[in-house]
């Protein structure tokens, strides 16, 4: 954790690439991302699945996390060549490894909600 002094007294800020927690939550965190995680561990690996299985996404916005993920290496997109062209997305084995996380945070969610 990084101390800051301001003004007003302390102020406490964590740098990404001091904290672990923070790095994670750079990588994963925000509304979208564990959710996308995990349907497509349970079987939804196309966009269309993925827009009907995500109450409030938009196509802008799943489009932008399942690049991000990509990008990142928590996903696999393959393009099959038929017409209409189809993409399929799997979880690589970097993804795999927030799957305990993933299902922490269920069980947290079940028993709380």
């Amino acid at each position: 954790m990084v101390v800051k002094k301001s003004e007003g007294g302390e102020k406490k800020s964590v740098a990404v690439d001091k904290c672990p927690v923070t790095y994670c939550m750079s990588k994963i965190g925000g509304k979208w991302k564990p959710i996308i995680l995990f349907l497509i561990s349970k079987g939804a690996n196309r966009f269309g699945l993925l827009m009907k299985g995500i109450e409030g996404i938009s196509k802008q916005m799943l489009t932008r996390q399942l690049r991000e993920l990509e990008e990142d290496g928590f996903l696999d997109r393959q393009i099959f060549a038929e017409i209409p062209p189809r993409v399929e997305y799997t979880v690589t084995p970097l993804g795999e490894s927030l799957f305990p996380i993933i299902s922490a945070m269920k069980a947290w969610g079940e028993e709380h909600a």
